[in-house]
C-alpha cells in the first residue's frame, strides 16, 4: 500500500506569501469565488456596513505543471486544506489533478498561525487520526517543530512533515525529498534508516 501524500493548498500549490508582486516562475494567477469564500466575504462585508457590494473572488497562483509532477509521486494523494471539498472544484482541475478524498475539518478552526515552539497546529492530531497509522507525508507552510514532536508520540508509523515557504510554493528539492523518502519505506531497515519526521 501506498504511503498517504497529505496536501496542503495555501503556501504549497498557491504561494500566497509572494502576493502580490512576486510571483513565481511557472505560476499562473486566477480568481476564483468558491462557496465557503463567497460566504466568508459576505459576513465580512456585512460587519462592515457595506451589504450592497459584491464579493471579491479570491486570488490564487497555481503551477499546472504540479498536477503531473505529484500524481507521478509513488503516493496516494489526500486533500489536508481548509478548502476541503472545494479543492476538487477550483483547485485540482487548474493544475490536472483527479478528484482527490479530503480530510474534513471541525467547523470552528483557530485563525492565528501557529508560534515555533508552542503547540502543534490544529491540523495535526486529525490528520494523525486520519491517516489511522499509515505512513504519511504532510506538506504545509505552517508546520513546526511542536507537530513534529507530536506526530512521533501519537503516530507509531513513518511520517514526513516537510514545510513549504509560502513564498515560494513546492520547488523541485521538495519533489526530490517526497520521491526520496517513500521511496526510503520500501528499503530494510538498516538500508532506509530512520524514517522519521523531516525539518523541511
Amino acid at each position: 500500500m501506498r504511503p498517504l501524500l497529505l496536501l496542503d493548498v495555501d503556501g504549497p500549490l498557491n504561494p500566497f506569501g509572494a502576493m502580490p508582486d512576486d510571483r513565481p516562475e511557472g505560476y499562473l494567477a486566477h480568481r476564483l469565488m468558491p462557496p465557503s469564500w463567497e460566504a466568508a466575504e459576505r459576513a465580512r462585508l456585512r460587519a462592515w456596513g457595506r451589504p450592497e457590494r459584491s464579493p471579491t473572488p479570491l486570488p490564487v497562483w497555481l503551477n499546472p505543471a504540479h498536477g503531473p509532477r505529484l500524481s507521478a509521486l509513488p503516493y496516494e494523494l489526500v486533500w489536508a486544506t481548509t478548502w476541503e471539498a472545494e479543492a476538487n472544484d477550483f483547485i485540482a482541475p487548474l493544475i490536472g489533478l483527479p478528484e482527490l478524498p479530503f480530510v474534513p475539518w471541525p467547523g470552528r478552526r483557530p485563525e492565528s498561525r501557529p508560534e515555533p515552539g508552542g503547540k502543534p497546529h490544529w491540523k495535526t492530531p486529525g490528520l494523525v487520526a486520519w491517516a489511522a497509522g499509515r505512513p504519511f507525508a504532510w506538506v504545509d507552510d505552517e508546520i513546526t517543530p511542536a507537530d513534529r514532536a507530536w506526530v512521533a508520540a501519537h503516530h507509531g508509523a513513518p511520517a514526513l512533515l516537510l514545510r513549504i515557504d509560502p513564498n515560494h510554493g513546492l520547488r523541485a528539492e521538495d519533489f526530490t525529498a517526497l520521491e526520496a523518502w517513500a521511496s526510503a519505506l520500501g528499503r530494510p531497515a538498516s538500508a532506509a534508516g530512520s524514517a522519521g519526521p523531516s525539518e523541511g
